[in-house]
């Protein structure tokens, strides 16, 4: 006669896993992308501008020989402009196969959560129609909220094949 456990195993603590996020600041908010979407972060070079590109499309710059587009992420997210100071970088990750470049006011720590920490994001913000379907959740770290994106998901096909062309 087979016994019965008297203690459930819960499925989703093994589904727990530990996440990194690199979080970084814009407009005194706090946002994360994963670690390995990050290729490397850099002081703000000069940048060089570019005609006919979409508007939050900075220009290009020369990394060790590669060509690399910049975005502003404050004009993505419709944020006021701001001047770039010390603390601004420009954050390079692999998006949809290339590499892009992403101003952002700062760059703050990496962090480690466990992804039962995530919490999905208002269903008010995403049917807001701003198209704001890269935000995959929020976290509650050190008494402060974090947003979560998917940078894969931040652009349409047809504007990642402009930032593949520049």
């Amino acid at each position: 006669m087979a016994s019965l456990a008297l203690v459930k195993t819960d499925d989703n603590a093994r589904h727990d896993e530990l996440i990194q996020l690199v979080s970084f600041l814009l407009a005194d908010e706090e946002y994360g992308v994963e670690v390995l979407k990050v290729r490397e972060i850099i002081r703000m070079p000069t940048i060089t501008k570019m005609p006919n590109t979409p508007q939050h499309v900075e220009g290009i710059i020369n990394l060790r020989g590669k060509v690399i587009p910049i975005v502003s992420m404050r004009k993505c997210f419709g944020l006021p402009e701001n001047e770039n100071n010390v603390n601004t970088r420009i954050i390079i990750m692999d998006v949809a196969g290339g590499l892009t470049g992403f101003i952002v006011d700062g760059v703050s720590e990496v962090i480690r959560i466990h992804s039962s920490e995530i919490q999905p994001p208002p269903s008010l913000v995403l049917s807001s129609g701003v198209g704001q379907e890269f935000i995959t959740g929020v976290i509650n770290h050190a008494e402060r909220l974090l947003v979560i994106m998917d940078v894969d998901r931040m652009f349409s096909d047809d504007e990642r094949q402009v930032l593949g062309e520049i």
